[in-house]
């Protein structure tokens, strides 16, 4: 059976060598460091958690929980040594991030089908089965040659600059409509409308809350693009009010007049499930975004699926290139994992280079491909950064407004998220993986 070349030893890199040499498949895994390190990694040691030790929340009710156990159900490594070596954190599920990194560096190293290459891959070989998984943090020159790869398509992208999304169903409409200025066009924005009053505190709680720490690894050139909604707030009291709260032509159809100030929310993806908030790309820490945007009119108890970021993330534009395999359509050789196909976050990562890998390894044996449904939450993430009706791919993470809903009514947002979790554990019981 042919070997496969893996690129990248990060949580998806390091999933995926595992997955498929447990299932019997040579691997070749390539690791530029540490002959060649990244500002942002510290030491030589696999799956490196860089910004945090916690992996985020453990239960099933959340769906970052319910990836969790559906990849402990899958023979996860990731998730085997993160259990292993959790510390005490409430709820979240948080790890030792030396003894974390140290143990899946161990059994990588230790396992019979893997051999491992200590130098840096700048192209991606002509020949043979290849999984990338470079990451975030793709170096210069294997960027370049990704790029050069797949001429015909704008495929990478260098920096994330975007804003928050939220549900649809999380919005008051109550206090919201839906409409486009001046009436052109379909109704497609849903306008959040502001008075002077509201407009006023909101304001400055945007100019004084906290910003998230600039690491070393991001790049100040981000915010010379697109500028943060809290740095156009500072410019001015009502410069956001003739930016991207203009409220001019969006009269609030109960009194027939102009807001203050309108923010503006636009779908995000096919069902009108969840919708972006327009213009509101920021660098606030996230539970300062969670209190100063549930200040709008309307979004008062907003579901909040993504957080507005602004830090380098090299990705591909996956849904011009991927199937739910992760496999490149036009080149099926070529299989790409991690937060390169434009998941965001530690788990989310190494979820795909689990799916990545189990899917490689069933075409190699000649087996029926697995198919993880879009009901869980593996799934989910693989049709997400598949789907070509994605409207402006960004890198997500994994939430339940990208899972298919019940298609029934449950009271309350724990119980409905609880049938979710349960309808794809259920799924996931009956697949031959």
């Amino acid at each position: 059976m042919e070997k496969v070349v893996v690129i990248g030893a990060g949580l998806a890199g390091s999933e995926a060598c595992w997955q498929l040499a447990q299932r019997g498949i040579q691997v070749e895994l390539h690791e530029m460091r540490p002959a060649k390190t990244t500002p942002a990694h510290k030491s030589s040691s696999f799956a490196e958690l860089i910004c945090s030790n916690s992996l985020r929340a453990n239960n099933v009710e959340n769906a970052v929980g319910l990836l969790k156990e559906e990849m402990r159900r899958c023979g996860s490594l990731i998730l085997e040594m993160a259990d292993t070596h959790a510390v005490p954190a409430g709820g979240a599920l948080a790890v030792d991030r030396r003894a974390f990194s140290d143990a899946v560096t161990a059994k990588i190293r230790s396992h019979p089908n893997i051999t491992i290459i200590e130098e840096e891959v700048t192209q991606i070989p002509k020949e043979g089965i290849v999984l990338v998984a470079s990451g975030p943090l793709t170096s210069d020159a294997l960027a370049d040659d990704i790029q050069a790869h797949f001429p015909d398509q704008d495929c990478l992208h260098f920096f994330d600059a975007v804003a928050p999304l939220v549900t649809f169903e999380s919005v008051n409409m109550d206090k919201a409509w839906f409409g486009s200025r001046y009436n052109k066009g379909t109704a497609d924005y849903i306008n959040c409308p502001m008075s002077m009053e509201e407009y006023d505190t909101f304001w400055k709680e945007l100019c004084s809350a906290k910003e998230a720490q600039l690491h070393g690894f991001e790049d100040q050139n981000v915010f010379e693009g697109c500028m943060p909604v809290e740095v156009m707030g500072r410019r001015g009291h009502d410069t956001l009010c003739y930016g991207p709260l203009k409220p001019v032509g969006l009269p609030d159809p109960r009194t027939g007049k102009d807001p203050y100030a309108v923010v503006q929310l636009r779908k995000d993806n096919s069902d009108g499930s969840i919708y972006n908030m327009v213009g509101f790309q920021t660098h606030l820490t996230w539970p300062e975004q969670k209190r100063v945007f549930s200040m709008i009119p309307g979004l008062e108890q907003a579901e909040f699926v993504r957080y507005g970021v602004m830090h380098r993330n090299t990705y591909i534009n996956s849904p011009k290139l991927l199937n739910r395999y992760y496999q490149v359509i036009q080149e099926p050789r070529l299989t790409f994992a991690g937060q390169i196909t434009g998941v965001e976050g530690y788990v989310e990562s190494a979820a795909s280079g689990l799916v990545s890998a189990v899917e490689l390894a069933h075409r190699l044996q000649r087996l029926p491909p697995v198919d993880f449904p879009p009901e869980t939450a593996l799934g989910a993430l693989a049709h997400y950064v598949s789907n070509p009706t994605v409207v402006n791919f960004q890198p997500m993470n994994v939430n339940f407004g990208i899972i298919p809903p019940l298609g029934y009514k449950v009271k309350g947002k724990r119980n409905k998220n609880a049938a979710l979790s349960q309808r794809s554990l259920d799924l996931l019981a009956q697949l031959k993986r």
